[in-house]
């Protein structure tokens, strides 16, 4: 399994592809793929036969998957997409931090 920077509920937003500039929250992350599916992006549409559970049958929407190379982690105090960063809490613990850029100073 790989390191990723994006965990299952982490709020992101999509730098490329169709779905560009917008953003979700992931619902789930595969690691051996190295993709997330995050809520209302990505839309397929997948045809149904009837089935019991089922009876009509019909076309099914879902999310699917994006690269997570194509997704920024948003800062959930600020709302501003930044890199993550891992930083020592008070109990020793790292802890994920969004780095995000400063305005340098005229």
């Amino acid at each position: 399994m790989k390191k990723t920077h994006i965990k299952k509920g982490d709020l992101v937003k999509v730098l490329a592809g169709e779905d560009r500039a917008k953003q979700g929250r992931v619902l789930e992350v595969d690691r051996d793929r190295s993709v997330a599916f995050v809520e209302g992006l990505n839309m397929n549409k997948k045809h149904s036969k009837p089935t019991t559970a089922n009876p009509q049958g019909g076309i099914v929407e879902k999310e699917g998957p994006i690269h997570i190379s194509n997704l920024m982690l948003i800062d959930a105090k600020t709302g501003v997409p930044g890199r993550v960063g891992r930083v020592a809490g008070k109990d020793g613990r790292l802890e994920r931090v969004v780095k995000t850029k400063k305005k340098a100073a005229k």
